[in-house]
């Protein structure tokens, strides 16, 4: 049985020993194993042997997503007769880039994921519904799968999309927690209206939600978050992690923050000029892969933007925990003199009833400057709708969007292309955009 690490409860000080003896041993294997960072060490005159606190990771240069993209195997610490699985990121910011997992690296994905389910009030005997895909060379399925098996509860494989299916397998197999996109929760939801089923009375207790936040960065549930509680009364728990940093920050019962898991990741927030951020203010999650064999990364940028909070959790927990994904950096949109992340176009649209779905187009327009186009689909639509939607925009962030209304047949077309692993709702057409 999965038990939570002791070192979670720990006081700070004993924390911080143990990650620096882990990045003594981790910088070692770096300077020996790795490409990439042996001649980054070696071009920028760092002696690794003399990095041995975690302030001292400050003299090393960040990694960054172009690092990736250019170099990509020479990130890879071992021959390819050790390599267990291929991954590739989603590309939602640029062209994906391969990961290679040892086997080492899938027992220390499962561990991860089994742990952080447990911070969600998982528990043997439990079954889960994973609602993403576990093909298409994505982590994340794989990761679920192997965590929930892990943790000694029951996974049922359904996949994304069709409602009818989901539902199918909630009243076969009685599923206690599903693993979905938020948004996706909403669809199953108006499936289950449209077709009398009492999903009120259903086996489903808990949601442990990805990709999308719950909440705005006080951990007050957003538009999408109360959708959900005020249709359907479980629990929801929220859980941020990307390929790139194998490991996952998921929230307790309490919903503040996903906790950190020190044996596993080094984390940082830092500024543009990559200076560390006090608490309290933002900063880009930037990381250090504790512990992985066939591609580790060191102070990688992930260019998402977060808080951060270092107060004990009234779970027990005296970790480092993360508040809500603001946005990405290279989704930052200057329009009409107001700095934007996506977002905050997305929480408004949520809060509109008439709109089912929607994708978010940015483009440069003829004087150089960001554009916002959003595609619209809706039901039912009268000639007024467009100048309702845009006054929402106006009243919440003071500027709007140009707005195109469409079916809800031509939206999901655009954000469901045969590629694509997950909805997308982001399209950056920018001359600058990746």
């Amino acid at each position: 049985m999965i038990q939570t690490p002791e070192i979670e409860y720990r006081p700070k000080e004993e924390i911080k020993i143990l990650q620096e003896k882990l990045l003594v041993e981790f910088l070692s294997y770096l300077n020996s194993e790795s490409p990439f960072y042996k001649q980054l060490f070696q071009s920028n005159h760092i002696n690794p042997s003399k990095i041995r606190t975690l302030e001292n990771l400050a003299n090393i240069p960040v990694t960054t997503k172009d690092d990736l993209y250019n170099r990509n195997e020479d990130f890879f610490c071992v021959p390819r007769n050790r390599i267990i699985d291929y991954i590739t990121t989603s590309g939602t910011l640029g062209d994906p880039v391969t990961f290679a997992m040892t086997d080492n690296d899938l027992d220390r994905l499962a561990y991860n994921e089994a742990i952080s389910f447990a911070c969600a009030e998982g528990k043997p005997g439990d079954v889960y519904q994973l609602m993403t895909t576990i093909d298409r060379r994505f982590m994340a399925g794989l990761a679920y799968f192997l965590g929930v098996r892990k943790l000694g509860a029951g996974i049922v494989r359904v996949g994304n999309g069709i409602p009818e299916l989901q539902w199918d397998t909630i009243n076969r197999i009685h599923p206690d927690t599903l693993i979905a996109v938020p948004s996706f929760i909403l669809k199953v939801i108006e499936f289950a209206e449209q077709k009398s089923i009492d999903y009120r009375s259903s086996s489903i207790k808990n949601a442990v939600c990805i990709g999308e936040p719950l909440r705005n960065p006080d951990f007050s549930l957003n538009t999408l978050g109360r959708r959900i509680k005020e249709k359907w009364d479980i629990s929801l728990f929220s859980t941020y992690a990307s390929t790139e940093m194998s490991s996952a920050f998921t929230e307790c019962r309490e919903g503040k923050g996903g906790h950190h898991h020190p044996e596993l990741i080094i984390v940082e927030f830092l500024d543009d000029n990559d200076l560390a951020v006090p608490e309290g203010e933002p900063g880009e999650v930037t990381v250090s892969t504790l512990g992985v064999e066939g591609m580790p990364l060191l102070r990688f940028k992930t260019g998402d933007v977060c808080y951060h909070h270092t107060e004990p959790c009234k779970c027990g927990r005296t970790t480092m925990r993360l508040g809500p994904i603001i946005g990405r950096k290279q989704q930052m949109i200057k329009y009409k003199g107001t700095t934007l992340y996506p977002n905050a176009l997305y929480d408004i649209l949520n809060n509109i009833r008439a709109v089912v779905n929607y994708v978010v187009e940015v483009s440069t327009n003829q004087i150089g400057t960001d554009n916002i186009l959003i595609r619209i689909g809706c039901k039912n639509y009268n000639e007024n709708l467009e100048k309702e939607i845009k006054d929402h925009f106006r009243a919440k962030l003071r500027v709007a969007p140009d707005i195109s209304l469409h079916t809800v047949e031509d939206v999901n077309k655009i954000q469901y292309p045969e590629t694509s692993r997950k909805p997308v709702i982001f399209i950056d057409k920018r001359e600058n955009g990746k």
